[in-house]
């Protein structure tokens, strides 16, 4: 509840952000080269940020804590510090030297003025970069002693800097200077996030020494952990480059339309995924150490199941909204300014191809956290391979060639990236979940479920598209809609966008949780219970 809590605290603001952003910025020019700058630095910081260290740090520190063993768990934070400090000095040294090759490599479709500006950018971000993985190592102490609230609360402070500056310079520059300045912004919002996790980080370590000594058996095991994960997220974040990359050779308006895609479904994948799976994983870490084997993997396969369950139940009516209104969802939380309703519609496309991926791209994220609990990173790097190699052969096919083959317009190429990532989600869920079964019996989403769920889901789903239409009748479609490729089909109704999200999302939330209740999945029923205590209808 408390990674939930932050998660969406944090994720609020980060909607924020984006639709000032929007707001200056839109599908501009300068809006894309901000965007693909930003995922050069942020490659360096995924490659051995958070998601490293749950897969090398936390499993080893979290059993260490389990056993009482303070003094070596000390010895181990100090060291995984000390050689992060100077593996991400060294690289971000190499990132500034070498930025126009990573431009170039990020992002083939920038040429002349657009590729100069993104240059410059990278340049600026790059610092930032450091911050961002020492504040991943905070949170993978904070974590791992039970304290989850602060580390997921932190990006907020990140997101404050940017929409400060945002608010600040915007409209006072031309676009050029403000995506310079918005990377200052971006690189004090940096230290901010780290500095304010630094207090109780030292207050929960009883010797901090930062060294680079390898001695310990356990500073070891990390290492050998590290090198399987780091190669796991390098091919996670290649696949990231190569959207990106045909996202450029699209057009600029596909790229940026393509983060603002990225953050409204990763917004689920956060919460439900993200969450359960961060407090699954030093727990799990707990459980993993036990030296009985058969009682290890029941209490394994007890924890597996339930965190399926919860991320399924909530993220599958997520997916539906993306599907049957997402037009209405980003109208809701980008548009303003710059970003029309023509950029709404555009964007659902994008978000109709992410929605079919949803559900395996979060039950994934649990699968791959348990083989990191047992102290297995390879299992995730080999399927992460094949997910890589089979989504970049589906990008290029659907992303670039589809299309024309269809006779769509070719901006239509982006919603082929977002499908082939989807697609290949599955994949590499079946395949984290086969091998998973294979070591510790059957686990996962229980067998039915997932058919029930889609079912009110898709129910729910045509509900609120019904909704829609009926406003759209009675009030007339929302103007502007139109310029975008297809967009007089299912235009959304003349009325503000938030209070249009309110009016279909309101009926279809109802609709789905008395369906699952009827259904008899238990999640909807603790939902109805915890609203009716709430309400004093339930004692």
């Amino acid at each position: 509840m408390l990674v939930a809590v932050g998660i969406l605290a944090s994720r609020l603001m980060g909607l924020v952000r984006e639709r000032v952003f929007a707001h200056y910025l839109g599908n501009a020019e300068a809006a894309a080269v901000f965007k693909a700058a930003l995922r050069i630095p942020n490659f360096l910081q995924n490659l051995f940020g958070e998601g490293v260290l749950s897969g090398s740090f936390i499993p080893v520190y979290a059993q260490l804590l389990g056993r009482k063993d303070t003094e070596e768990a000390d010895r181990v934070a100090g060291a995984v510090f000390g050689l992060l400090s100077l593996a991400t000095a060294v690289l971000v040294a190499v990132g500034m030297s070498f930025t126009p090759f990573f431009v170039d490599a990020i992002a083939p479709g920038f040429e002349g003025h657009s590729r100069e500006l993104a240059i410059r950018v990278v340049r600026i971000l790059f610092p930032g970069t450091g911050f961002l993985v020492l504040s991943a190592w905070c949170l993978g102490i904070l974590n791992s002693h039970r304290r989850f609230l602060l580390s997921y609360l932190a990006p907020v402070v990140w997101n404050g800097a940017i929409i400060a500056t945002l608010f600040a310079v915007g409209g006072r520059h031309g676009e050029d200077r403000l995506v310079e300045l918005l990377g200052y912004g971006v690189v004090a919002g940096s230290f901010l996030q780290f500095a304010v996790q630094v207090p109780s980080v030292l207050r929960l370590l009883g010797r901090f020494r930062p060294s680079l000594a390898v001695a310990s058996g356990a500073v070891r095991q990390v290492l050998r952990n590290f090198g399987p994960v780091v190669l796991g997220r390098g091919v996670v974040q290649f696949s990231a480059w190569v959207d990106t990359a045909f996202a450029s050779l699209i057009s600029g308006r596909a790229l940026s339309s393509l983060v603002y895609a990225q953050t409204l479904y990763l917004i689920p994948v956060s919460l439900f995924g993200m969450a359960v799976s961060a407090a699954e994983l030093p727990e799990m870490a707990r459980v993993a150490g036990d030296a009985d084997e058969a009682e290890m993997a029941a209490k394994l396969r007890q924890r597996i199941d339930g965190g399926a369950r919860r991320i399924a139940f909530w993220v599958v009516p997520s997916a539906a909204a993306f599907l049957f209104v997402g037009d209405m969802v980003a109208a809701a939380l980008l548009q303003t300014g710059r970003f029309d309703a023509a950029d709404s519609r555009y964007l659902w496309y994008l978000l109709m191809g992410a929605s079919v991926g949803l559900v395996a791209s979060t039950v994934g994220r649990l699968y791959a956290s348990a083989f990191y609990a047992l102290k297995d990173p390879k299992t995730p790097l080999r399927f992460a391979i094949v997910r890589v190699v089979t989504g970049s052969l589906g990008a290029w096919l659907l992303g670039l060639h589809v299309p024309g083959w269809l006779g769509l317009p070719g901006e239509m190429g982006a919603l082929g990236l977002t499908l082939a990532s989807g697609l290949v989600a599955w994949l590499e869920a079946g395949l984290l979940r086969r091998k998973l079964t294979k070591r510790l019996g059957r686990v996962g989403v229980a067998p039915g479920l997932l058919p029930r769920l889609w079912f009110a889901a898709g129910v729910a789903g045509l509900a609120a598209l019904g909704v829609k239409l009926g406003l759209a009748a009675l009030l007339g479609p929302m103007p502007g809609v139109e310029a975008e490729w297809g967009g007089s089909v299912l235009a959304p109704p003349r009325l503000h966008p938030i209070l249009g999200l309110l009016a279909v999302a309101l009926p279809m939330g109802v609709l789905y949780f008395a369906l699952t209740a009827a259904l008899g999945i238990p999640e909807s029923g603790t939902v109805f219970k915890k609203a009716g205590r709430k309400l004093g209808l339930v004692r």
